[in-house]
């Protein structure tokens, strides 16, 4: 018999202990759902994603060429400032101040982010630790909640599809909670629901931060993406939110510029300076000659912002009309990149990711469950219109013969 001393250590069984933070992080609900598109991608099956909002356009013509221009230059090719370079703070501050009557200072109140993504991520570990709490809106963009998580901190999700009696409960609870919450997480307009609010909205948020002494994250991602003369307001435009809190703005959707990963936080300077800490720890800055594209894109390409919500517009209209001949009952948003439907009867008693999984399985057709953005999220499905015009009627009449229904006569 062995002593312990001979056994050979690859016997010896070894558990991985990983962090904490990472056990807080529940299952990914969209894992089946995405590991059965890999397959049916794999077995040569033609799939269409309207899972993801993925933009699929490329940016204008003269980003691209400047990209090329740039990366020829051998100085663009080193570390880069991790704030971003000054220019392109000072074309975030001319465009700001265009479009929403914001005045910024680029040397202390903007920086550039890999993304909104990265910088809200990155914003909530400079602002949170163990015992602070944020509000969060739901349904819940899943960032919203996990980066909170990630942080340490406790969330607290209200419902935000009546945008007053959001409101109603964040004085609710900043009334009845202690220690107060530290965070609000704005996100309008609001993926997944596509609920959109005007100006006055944030000039109430903005006195309620001030009353009970809390900080503001607005999350402005789909503030290019407007339909019907609808324009997304700015927290940042409303009095006083200088003094509560930030904005994160991004060029992946209007100016079709995901994969190049460039966005901004604006707004407090003391809060862009914490962010600025943090990533001075993480990161060695965006890649130049991005950098140095975004200001071309910034600078002379509001023509093609213009244009590719006008796209968005006409895709929002294929598919929400298709889907309503279809007999579903769907909204038609205001601004953003997804439809927000209810799942019809007598399909809703299936739950969401049931449902999806069925849409997949005999349309071949990948969306989001609803129920993947929180317990608010059930007995819907969120729809992004990413693909051209053609491929959503095809998405539409593939639905309606997985579910067997007659689609009614256009108007």
């Amino acid at each position: 018999m062995r002593n312990e001393s001979e056994v050979p250590v690859a016997d010896v069984p070894f558990t991985i202990p990983v962090a904490d933070r990472i056990k807080r992080l529940p299952p990914y609900l969209f894992g089946r759902i995405n590991k059965l598109k890999h397959e049916k991608r794999v077995a040569g099956i033609d799939v269409i994603d309207l899972g993801m909002g993925n933009p699929t356009d490329p940016p204008a013509d003269m980003v691209t060429e400047k990209m090329k221009e740039a990366l020829l230059d051998p100085k663009n090719h080193r570390y880069s400032v991790a704030n971003g370079i000054f220019n392109l703070r000072k074309e975030v501050a001319a465009r700001y101040q265009r479009k929403y009557g914001v005045t910024l200072n680029p040397d202390n109140e903007i920086i550039a982010c890999l993304g909104s993504k990265e910088g809200f991520s990155h914003m909530c570990l400079a602002m949170m630790g163990p015992g602070d709490t944020a509000i969060v809106p739901a349904p819940t963009f899943p960032i919203h909640a996990y980066s909170v998580m990630l942080a340490s901190g406790n969330v607290i999700a209200l419902d935000v599809r009546d945008p007053d009696k959001f409101l109603e409960n964040v004085e609710y609870t900043c009334q009845h909670l202690y220690p107060k919450p530290k965070l609000v997480i704005a996100n309008f307009p609001h993926n997944p629901s596509g609920t959109c609010v005007e100006q006055s909205f944030f000039d109430r948020l903005v006195l309620l931060a001030k009353k009970y002494k809390f900080l503001v994250i607005s999350d402005f991602a789909y503030a290019d993406i407007c339909y019907d003369g609808y324009q997304a307001p700015s927290f940042l435009a409303s009095p006083g939110a200088h003094d509560v809190g930030v904005e994160l703005t991004t060029m992946s959707k209007g100016f079709s510029m995901a994969g190049w990963r460039i966005g901004f936080c604006c707004g407090n300077r003391e809060m862009v300076r914490a962010l600025q800490t943090i990533k001075g720890y993480y990161d060695y800055g965006i890649f130049q000659a991005i950098q140095i594209s975004a200001i071309v894109a910034m600078r002379h390409c509001e023509d093609a912002v213009d244009a590719i919500a006008k796209e968005y517009e006409e895709r929002r209209d294929v598919l929400v009309d298709g889907l309503n001949r279809i007999g579903w009952e769907v909204e038609k948003p205001k601004a953003g990149m997804f439809c927000w439907a209810k799942i019809p009867e007598p399909w809703a008693q299936m739950g969401s990711i049931d449902f999806s999984m069925k849409l997949m399985e005999e349309a071949g057709v990948a969306v989001s469950p609803g129920r993947g953005f929180g317990e608010e999220g059930e007995g819907y499905l969120r729809l992004a219109i990413v693909e051209n015009s053609q491929r959503l009627r095809q998405a539409v009449r593939a639905i309606g013969k997985a579910l067997k229904v007659e689609a009614a006569p256009a108007a």
